[in-house]
């Protein structure tokens, strides 16, 4: 073989296109140019120990945030008003009104999985706040579409993850432990267990779970209900008014004769005392400084300083000015819109993997599912700033959106309604063919008349 011959060989080789393997998704058990690890060291640790058993430190803090919130009113009131207040008005799908497919789409999805139930969405914000995961079932109907989104305990649910934080296998990502008997109640592949996570060690370690919002704040909470008990105890031996009855010279049997009388007559109002010896009765005052509880303002003040609400909010409002407590909402506010976006995350994955199982291309299309109401902006401020945009020439649905509505439905709506006014809606729908229109009782003896128009 000549040396042009090889060299065109080579070339030949070189250039040719590689095989490509469809039967595997991008990505999909194939290496890639990461290296290192994602895990703290503590973590890489922990990943050793758990590769049968669940986090301890994370079951422990659930137990007692349940706990705290089973026994201190305090505590479930703030679950609740957290709750309440991050899914107030529900999801909405934000998208351009053009994209029917994916309203058509959203509508299913949400009627499917119980989105528009009002109790739903405040029992994963609950469990979201109090866990600090939110770990949701797809369960897939006959049909192979997602028919519910099943709220699993946070606390069973162990990450199967190498030291390094990530995946051994995607199709065995999660599994359930019975905490009873220690044994695998399921297996879940990655797209099966959709999981959010509240301030976790690191987003991209897959094995880092989130915390709940008051895990730090139980040792303080502990204090806290210690120190009140302590008040209540001190209240009740050393608040009452003593007597002490002196008799001078008495023997011990005059004595328990006159304990006794007085004693039996308790139950009535004393008001004299008759002695036929030299004696007295001097009462006992008692404790005058009931009234300083600094230590529990102390900690009364440390537990909600922890805590993502004010106390102000709570009715502990004392000398708080209405400005502090202005700025301590906004504080509060934009943990709720944190707390939102967390939530409404797990929804949009959990979408477009149904949009996916459709046979439709989430990449496709934009869109997000978002909370309808942000509640760092009040309505008023949210309208204004919608008539402002809408001054500088904003699009329609960019008002809408920017007011706070969801904006497909809105122009729906709105084209509804100026097609329910008009007599003829059907003349819009080829406005480049003849305009037939026919009025009723509009000719004269009362028929109808007729007019064409051609353009």
């Amino acid at each position: 073989m000549s040396l042009i011959q090889r060299l065109k060989d080579h070339f030949s080789r070189q250039n040719s296109p590689a095989q490509v393997d469809i039967t595997q998704l991008p990505g999909e058990n194939k290496q890639t140019s990461e290296i290192g690890t994602r895990a703290t060291p503590e973590n890489s640790l922990k990943y050793v120990y758990r590769q049968l058993w669940v986090d301890p430190d994370l079951r422990q803090s659930i137990m007692d945030i349940r706990e705290m919130d089973r026994r201190d009113g305090r505590v479930k009131k703030l679950h609740k008003r957290m709750a309440a207040t991050a899914v107030k008005g529900g999801l909405k799908l934000k998208t351009a009104s053009k994209n029917k497919r994916i309203i058509n789409a959203w509508k299913t999805f949400e009627q499917r999985t119980q989105l528009k139930n009002h109790q739903k969405l405040l029992s994963d914000a609950r469990g979201l706040a109090m866990e600090g995961n939110l770990p949701l079932q797809l369960v897939l109907d006959k049909q192979g579409r997602v028919s519910g989104l099943i709220r699993m305990p946070a606390e069973t649910v162990l990450p199967l993850v190498q030291t390094n934080g990530q995946f051994h296998d995607t199709q065995k990502a999660y599994n359930q432990i019975d905490l009873t008997t220690g044994t695998v109640i399921a297996t879940f592949a990655l797209w099966q267990l959709q999981l959010a996570r509240l301030t976790p060690d690191s987003f991209d370690d897959n094995g880092a779970l989130g915390r709940p919002y008051l895990d730090a704040n139980r040792e303080v909470w502990q204090k806290l209900v210690m120190t009140e008990k302590d008040l209540v105890i001190r209240r009740h031996l050393r608040a009452p008014l003593r007597l002490a009855h002196i008799l001078k010279g008495a023997t011990e049997e005059e004595l328990n004769d006159y304990q006794a009388k007085v004693e039996a007559e308790q139950g009535q109002i004393t008001t004299d005392y008759y002695l036929n010896k030299e004696g007295s009765v001097a009462p006992i005052q008692g404790d005058a400084s009931l009234d300083q509880i600094a230590d529990v303002n102390y900690l009364l003040d440390t537990f909600y300083a922890g805590s993502p609400a004010p106390k102000g909010l709570f009715g502990y409002t004392g000398d708080l000015s209405r400005d502090i407590l202005e700025d301590l909402k906004r504080d509060y506010f934009d943990e709720i819109d944190s707390m939102q976006d967390v939530q409404a995350s797990v929804y949009e994955s959990s979408f477009k993997i149904d949009l996916l199982l459709q046979g439709i291309n989430p990449q496709s299309y934009e869109f997000s599912v978002v909370f309808s109401e942000r509640r760092t902006d009040t309505p008023n401020q949210r309208a204004d700033l919608a008539l402002k945009h809408q001054a500088l020439g904003v699009p329609r649905e960019l008002v809408w959106d920017v007011a706070g509505m969801n904006s497909s439905e809105v122009l729906a709506q709105i084209k509804a309604e100026a097609e329910s006014d008009d007599p003829y809606p059907e003349s819009a729908a080829n406005p480049d063919g003849p305009n037939v229109r026919i009025t009723p009782n509009n000719a004269p003896k009362g028929e109808s008349a007729t007019s064409i128009n051609n353009g």
